[in-house]
């Protein structure tokens, strides 16, 4: 089970700067944040400690005293946000509205991250996490966008997001062609390069995509 947030930690979280997420403490208290995955260290001179998309999904429950109930409650084990890939055994936590925030929260941490980390500071395309992260970096635009994940049961509608045995592509599969086009554009538009593809075996219609370099 994950360790709560220590007081000191919440005040960090909360006093980031937030336009930026740029983080002020000791050098013990980033660290602490960084090993939690709430934080990351700029490469770059003078290294300064910023938000990741978990810390400032984490910020945002904190903003919402209304529903205390949900915001500790994240998609996967461990208290890290998990896009949705398509057809998960179990489904997240967060359904509905709860889903929505913690999502729209995700991606804008998301291009935030891009932001303090890609050397141009552009956000329209993927950073080296993404880039390390394929399948889940590739869903999350998907899901961040509107499209509906497959369910757990074979058959059910909704994309697909799997690896392949390219380093640098994942694979989409959606159940239809109207449903694989949007697919398309919607990783188009959030930095990646998609192109639709047919498989040998099967005959059925896939998305091919990797990150956009330039």
């Amino acid at each position: 089970m994950t360790r709560p947030l220590t007081a000191a930690q919440r005040r960090l979280i909360e006093a980031a700067d937030p336009g930026t997420g740029r983080l002020k403490g000791t050098e013990a208290q980033l660290t602490a944040l960084v090993k939690r995955g709430l934080a990351f260290r700029h490469p770059r001179p003078p290294h300064d400690h910023f938000l990741t998309p978990a810390g400032h999904r984490a910020r945002e429950a904190r903003a919402e005293p209304s529903e205390p109930s949900e915001p500790q409650a994240p998609a996967s084990t461990g208290g890290v946000f998990t896009a949705r890939v398509g057809g998960e055994p179990t489904p997240p936590a967060a359904e509905g509205a709860a889903r929505t925030r913690e999502v729209r929260s995700a991606w804008q941490g998301m291009l935030e991250l891009r932001r303090m980390t890609n050397p141009d500071a552009s956000t329209d395309r993927p950073c080296a996490w993404e880039r390390t992260h394929l399948v889940q970096a590739a869903a999350l635009a998907l899901e961040a966008a509107g499209h509906r994940p497959a369910g757990a049961a074979e058959g059910e509608d909704g994309y697909r997001v799997r690896e392949t045995p390219q380093p640098d592509a994942v694979a989409v599969h959606a159940p239809d062609a109207p449903t694989l086009r949007a697919c398309v554009e919607t990783l188009e538009a959030s930095g990646w390069q998609a192109g639709e593809y047919t498989e040998p075996r099967t005959r059925r219609r896939y998305v091919l995509a990797s990150p956009r370099r330039v």
